[in-house]
């Protein structure tokens, strides 16, 4: 499995910006897709993910402002995080993440940088 993160950049607090991932290999035991973020010193965190079943978790620093999607429906499967008033710390480098059903197996994309500037 593999997966390939876009969409990042610099934006205004206020603004939006959309993250999306591609999804490709072997995809028939995919479960969860998500988006981390991770900023210098700290753990990578989550911020969003969707569930195989169409159940969907947020952060509560995003709640009401991000919104992820998911598209399994093809060869290709994607993940977007469509996020919306942005804010300074939203700042970190994002990551599209994916698991397994059963072994629980995580894979990740490359990262992305998202800078919001007040």
């Amino acid at each position: 499995v593999q997966l390939q993160a876009s969409g990042g950049g610099a934006v205004q607090a206020g603004g939006s910006l959309t993250l999306s991932c591609a999804v490709t290999g072997t995809l028939d035991l995919i479960n969860t897709l998500g988006w981390f973020r991770q900023t210098p010193g700290k753990q990578r965190e989550l911020v969003a993910r969707a569930m195989w079943g169409g159940g969907k978790k947020y952060a509560d620093s995003v709640k009401g402002r991000f919104t992820i999607s998911r598209d399994t429906t093809g060869k290709t499967f994607s993940v977007t995080l469509q996020m919306n008033s942005l804010k300074p710390e939203d700042t970190a480098v994002y990551y599209c993440n994916a698991d397994e059903f059963g072994s629980g197996t995580l894979w990740w994309g490359q990262g992305t940088q998202v800078t919001v500037s007040s």
